[in-house]
C-alpha cells in the first residue's frame, strides 16, 4: 500500500504532531507499506531509507493546495491521509479544504484524517460556529476518519452520525533509551540533585490546556511543607507551531517569581531523546495538571508512562477504562492544587506506591506499541481503499 502522510510539522521540527507522524511512517514502512510525507520545514530526506519527506516551500497556504494535488497526481498513492491539529498548519483555512480539493484536481484516491485535537481554527473575526463546521468539514469530506481519545470520539460521532470514525490511540515518541552508561544515581548527582529530593517533572509544552498555573501552586503548596522538592520542566518550552504558547510560558515563569519558587525549578529547554529518557528514568513523580483532563492524545503524557513514572494527572474528560486510579495513575480534580500536592506527597513518602504506579504505567504502555498502531491504521485503510 503506497501511503501518503498530509502534516503542518515534522521532524527536525518541535512539535508532537510532527513527532507522531514520523514514528507512524515508519511503522507503516516496517509493514511493508511505501510511505510518503508531505509537510513544511523539514530537510528533503529519506528517513533510515524508508519515507520519502516532500519538503514544502514556504508556509501553509492556499497555494499550497495545487503542491498537494500536484504530489499525489505524481505519485498515485492509495491513502491520503491528513494528520489535523489547526496550529501545526498556522490556523489557515485551507487545509480543511483539501479532501474536496483532491477529489476534484486529482486521482481520487482514499482520504483519511487523524484528528490530534478537535480545537476549532481562526478563520476570520467573529467566525462563531463556522469554525467548527470547518473541522467537521475533514471528516465529511473524507472516507476515514481517525480519533485519538474517547472524548474526542464521541464528539465526532455525536457531531456527524454515520461517520466512519476508527478510535486508535498514539503511542509514546520517546523510548526508553537513555545515553549509554546511564546510571540514575550518577546521572541526578551530576546535575545536583540529591538522593533524597524529591524530583517532580513536567514535560511537554506549556498552553492553556496544560494547567501551567496548577503547577506552579501545587510546587508552592509543597514547598512549603517539605524543604526537599524540585520541578524539572523538561524540553522545549513553546515548539515551532502554536504562537500562543509563548503567552502561557510567560505567565507561567511570572508566576514562578511571584511566588518565590522560580529557585526550585529548572527549565532544560530542547534536549536530544536519549536526555528526555535519562530525565524520565531520573525523576521521582511526573506532575500534569491538564485542565481538560488526561487524555491519550498527549504524547508527553504516553512518554511517562512508557518510562514507568509515577504520574500524578487530572480526571479525563470522558472516563478511561484503562486508566485505574491508585494502579497506573494518581487521578486529582482538574485545577485543585491542594489534592496535587497531597498526591505527590502520598507517592514520594511510600516506596510501595511508586512501585505499584511504576509497574502499572510500564503495563499500560505496552498496550500502545507503534506496531499495535500501525495494524490499526492498516484495519482503517483496508475499510475504504
Amino acid at each position: 500500500m503506497r501511503v501518503l502522510l498530509i502534516t503542518g510539522e515534522y521532524s527536525p521540527m518541535q512539535g508532537g504532531v510532527g513527532d507522531y507522524t514520523r514514528e507512524l511512517a515508519l511503522a507503516l514502512s516496517a509493514f511493508g507499506s511505501e510511505v510518503h510525507v508531505f509537510t513544511r520545514g523539514a530537510e528533503q530526506r529519506d528517513e533510515n531509507r524508508r519515507v520519502k519527506v516532500h519538503r514544502l516551500p514556504g508556509r501553509w497556504r492556499w497555494s499550497t493546495l495545487w503542491h498537494v494535488s500536484s504530489l499525489v497526481r505524481s505519485l498515485s498513492p492509495d491513502v491520503v491521509h491528513i494528520q489535523y491539529q489547526t496550529a501545526a498548519y498556522g490556523m489557515h483555512p485551507s487545509i480543511h479544504l483539501l479532501p474536496r480539493w483532491l477529489r476534484f484536481t486529482a486521482r481520487s484516491p482514499a482520504l483519511a484524517v487523524t484528528y490530534h485535537d478537535l480545537l476549532v481554527p481562526y478563520l476570520f473575526p467573529k467566525a462563531g460556529p463556522i469554525r467548527w463546521q470547518a473541522v467537521l468539514e475533514l471528516a465529511r469530506s473524507s472516507d476515514v476518519s481517525v480519533t485519538t481519545n474517547p472524548a474526542d470520539y464521541r464528539r465526532l460521532t455525536s457531531a456527524l452520525p454515520g461517520a466512519r470514525v476508527f478510535e486508535i490511540p498514539i503511542g509514546s515518541n520517546i523510548f526508553p533509551a537513555p545515553p549509554a552508561g546511564f546510571q540514575r544515581d550518577v546521572w541526578r548527582a551530576s546535575h545536583g540533585y540529591s538522593g533524597d529530593e524529591c524530583l517532580l517533572v513536567y514535560f511537554g509544552f506549556l498552553n492553556a490546556s496544560k494547567g501551567g498555573e496548577v503547577l506552579v501552586k501545587t510546587l508552592v503548596k509543597l514547598s512549603e511543607e517539605r524543604h526537599n522538592v524540585r520541578l524539572l520542566m523538561l524540553g522545549g518550552k513553546v515548539g515551532s507551531s502554536d504562537p500562543t504558547n509563548v503567552d502561557s510560558v510567560r505567565r507561567v515563569e511570572e508566576m514562578m517569581e511571584d511566588t518565590g519558587v522560580s529557585g526550585l525549578v529548572r527549565w532544560t529547554g530542547f534536549l536530544p531523546s536519549d536526555q528526555v529518557s535519562a530525565w524520565l528514568l531520573a525523576s521521582d513523580v511526573a506532575l500534569m495538571p491538564y485542565q481538560d483532563g488526561v487524555s491519550f492524545r498527549r504524547g508527553s503524557f504516553m512518554a511517562t508512562l512508557a518510562h514507568g513514572l509515577p504520574v500524578v494527572t487530572t480526571y479525563p474528560e470522558v472516563p478511561y477504562r484503562e486508566l485505574v486510579h491508585g494502579e497506573n495513575v494518581f487521578l486529582v480534580p482538574r485545577g485543585d492544587a491542594e489534592a496535587a500536592a497531597n498526591a505527590v506527597e502520598e507517592i514520594c513518602r511510600s516506596p510501595e506506591a511508586r512501585r505499584r504506579l511504576s509497574d502499572g504505567a510500564r503495563k499500560l504502555a505496552d498496550s500502545f506499541s507503534w506496531d499495535r498502531i500501525a495494524r490499526m491504521h492498516l484495519e482503517a485503510y483496508a475499510s475504504v481503499v
